[in-house]
């Protein structure tokens, strides 16, 4: 199995260029052979450079995981804007890989299209799913607004100022599913609880981590003690924020409190590696063109604070485990169905 990795420059390499790289790309992970035992390979395609996005850092993972327990190349492309992830998906089905391997809503709609346009390529959308899904797109999407719900529970129930906000990178219905939750569980426990959000927008909003420092800020004065970050790459503005104002935040996807010791309380978790890699071996085994939706019934969503080995977790919640007691009682009752929280999507 080869792993490797290029980015695409759109609007300064024209198309058979961009295959030619492709086919010519460094190696950046383990294994370097001239090619796959089987001669397969999984194409991931991201809308943004990967860099310390962890959202984009756990699909590159499952795709890794996905080639390695299949034996098959994986290849990822690393987009810049709108045009390059379309070079980046023609590229790739140009070269015929077995699967073509999308992440983010941001590139639903080039997705949903190329596989109208190319109905003999097998496509895999992580993250989001048309609502007019083609037989050769495969789908994986999250429940986040679960996770987001408990998330929330917590920070009603830690709450001092009785305000907590949340930093999102765009007023977007999807990305209203780390907001609306988050304020909805706090207001649970706590209805006198106010909110406030502010967005990263500009040019970057899913990794400009001053613009994501500079909204927290804005929180912070206005006296939340607790604010939700989910501006993706930009989080690690949100912690800084936090940490020289005296607040506390909650981290997204994977475990973030080491890297702000003492700030963050807790995160909420998904699973993008293992939804990939069961996706890309379902593909793999005949089963194309599924949907399946995780969420905290399925394990593909929640809480560190939950999960098993929370103690050396670094986060806060950690502290507090009366709190995580009524936290995975609310968990329960969401799986059970007693609690529906309300998908901002389907509202939008």
């Amino acid at each position: 199995m080869r792993i490797s990795a290029r980015s695409a420059l759109a609007g300064t390499v024209p198309a058979v260029l961009l295959v030619t790289m492709a086919a010519c790309s460094s190696d950046s992970g383990s294994g370097s052979g001239d090619g796959g035992g089987n001669g397969g390979e999984i194409v991931l395609i991201t809308p943004t450079p990967i860099g310390s996005n962890n959202f984009l850092q756990l699909a590159r993972e499952g795709a890794e995981a996905a080639g390695e327990a299949n034996d098959v190349d994986v290849e990822v492309y690393e987009s810049t804007d709108p045009a390059s992830i379309q070079q980046n998906i023609d590229a790739a089905v140009r070269d015929r890989v077995d699967i073509v391997v999308g992440v983010s809503f941001s590139v639903q709609d080039q997705f949903a299209t190329s596989a109208i346009d190319n109905p003999d390529q097998q496509f895999l959308l992580v993250d989001a799913c048309p609502d007019e899904q083609p037989a050769n797109l495969s789908c994986a999407v999250f429940r986040e607004h679960e996770a987001n719900y408990l998330a929330g529970v917590e920070a009603g129930l830690l709450t001092q100022s009785g305000a907590v906000g949340a930093v999102a990178a765009v007023d977007d219905p999807f990305v209203h599913r780390w907001i609306d939750p988050f304020f909805a569980g706090a207001q649970s426990v706590n209805p006198a609880v106010t909110t406030t959000v502010q967005y990263v927008g500009g040019d970057n909003p899913f990794g400009d981590v001053a613009r994501a420092k500079a909204q927290a800020e804005i929180i912070a004065g206005g006296g939340a003690d607790y604010v939700n970050a989910a501006a993706s790459g930009g989080n690690s503005g949100v912690f800084e924020a936090a940490a020289e104002n005296g607040i506390f935040a909650f981290g997204v996807d994977t475990n973030q409190c080491p890297l702000s010791p003492g700030v963050i309380v807790d995160n909420s978790l998904k699973r993008v590696d293992v939804a990939l890699q069961s996706a890309v071996e379902e593909i793999l085994g005949g089963n194309a063109g599924g949907f399946q939706s995780y969420g905290l019934a399925e394990d593909g969503v929640g809480l560190t604070g939950l999960q098993e080995g929370v103690e050396d977790s670094e986060c806060l919640i950690a502290d507090h485990p009366e709190i995580l007691e009524q936290v995975a009682a609310v968990r329960d009752q969401i799986v059970s169905g007693e609690i529906v929280v309300a998908d901002p999507v389907e509202a939008g």
